[in-house]
């Protein structure tokens, strides 16, 4: 089937966070695709609309299948569906592990520069945010773990939960087997819940596939919780659908029970067919994406090389989310991006908000059709001294 990738849509007006901008700005920022998603996913939500009928919904047993088959298929692995909770978006279930598993005043350990609602979502919770920040080699553009600095902050008695982002957002960082083994073992050997945040896994890019957290040893996995969710992969976020894996049954029951509790466990309408349909017949739509993301990131990062030098794209393994280096031209990404704004209407992510030491960068969404990202490039062009 051909997919319209290069299809532009008018988003404006249609209460998008994303294009709730000024008629002359063009947003790059936000983790939300220009794309229609896939037709299967809008069939089986227009025959469960058709029905007329819109009162309470469960979660069948086709759901959880559903994602157990899914991620036997792309990511080798096969989940067993009795691990699985069903959550109102993964958000909403890290807020919610973050209440049940820790304690008001504990510490959570993140890894900076990091998906900056993880900071908003543990200080709100009045717990304290600990950053094991990643190493970054400026002439490599590679990012690296610091497991010196990791294993000293795990030992802290009062960390007691670490969010492990994997693929790693906003760099782009798929992490390797052994390294999720030895995160995994210093949070086993240090009483440190080990929750990873997979939202980004089905978009890695050709040569690269991340590797579940709860696919490590059984010994490895009895204190680690997974998110995962078709809401990335699919541009599906308005669906408030995701899926907690919890190989545990004790710390499963402890999960349960505050998704339960706190009233997100409940579905929407849509929740379940959409996902389900996503899993079941997304299959061809996603890996016709990413080439088509691969293209827009190899194009991006010729047009950089060639006509803004300065600039350096992160190699990413991972999302379509570029981690673009400014370091040749700021050292404050806030005021910079904010100058782009302002000068040329591009709307990008400031390094800033994933960390302090994001404050070189800004982050570039390229899921979109060619001719905006053209327009992007072109903007940022303009906008940049030479």
């Amino acid at each position: 089937m051909n997919y319209h990738f290069d299809q532009t849509l008018n988003r404006r007006a249609t209460d998008s966070i994303k294009w709730d901008v000024k008629s002359n700005e063009l947003p790059m920022w936000i983790a939300d695709m220009d794309f229609p998603t896939a037709p299967e996913i809008v069939t089986a939500m227009q025959e469960k609309v058709r029905t007329g009928i819109f009162g309470y919904e469960e979660i069948p047993a086709d759901y959880f299948r559903a994602v157990a088959n899914w991620y036997a298929q792309e990511h080798h692995f096969q989940i067993p569906t009795e691990w699985m909770l069903f959550a109102m978006g993964v958000m909403p279930a890290t807020s919610s592990i973050i209440r049940h598993v820790t304690n008001v005043g504990d510490n959570v350990l993140v890894q900076a520069p990091v998906y900056n609602m993880f900071w908003h979502t543990i200080e709100s919770n009045g717990r304290h945010v600990v950053s094991n920040d990643l190493t970054y080699n400026a002439d490599t553009l590679a990012y690296s773990i610091d497991f010196l600095d990791l294993a000293e902050k795990l030992a802290d008695p009062a960390t007691t939960l670490m969010i492990l982002c994997n693929p790693h957002n906003p760099i782009g960082k798929v992490w390797s087997r052994n390294e999720l083994m030895q995160i995994a073992k210093l949070c086993l050997d240090n009483h440190v819940t080990l929750l990873s945040y997979e939202i980004h896994g089905d978009l890695t890019l050709a040569g690269h596939d991340y590797i579940p957290i709860n696919s490590l040893p059984p010994h490895l996995i009895q204190h680690t919780i997974a998110t995962i969710a078709p809401s990335k992969t699919f541009n599906l976020a308005g669906l408030h659908a995701s899926t907690v894996v919890i190989p545990n049954p004790t710390l499963r029951a402890t999960i349960a029970r505050g998704l339960s509790i706190e009233w997100l466990a409940e579905p929407n309408l849509l929740s379940v067919p959409g996902t389900i349909a996503a899993y079941t017949h997304g299959g061809a739509w996603l890996h016709a994406l990413k080439n088509h993301v691969q293209a827009n990131i190899d194009f991006t990062t010729q047009y950089l090389a060639e006509n803004i030098p300065a600039i350096k794209v992160v190699p990413s393994e991972a999302t379509y989310l570029l981690w673009l280096d400014c370091r040749a031209l700021t050292h404050d990404s806030t005021k910079f991006a904010r100058l782009l704004r302002e000068k040329c209407g591009l709307v990008l992510s400031a390094g800033a908000d994933y960390g302090a030491p994001g404050r070189d960068f800004l982050r570039m969404n390229v899921a979109c059709p060619r001719v905006l990202l053209v327009d992007g490039l072109k903007r940022l062009n303009d906008g940049v001294p030479h």
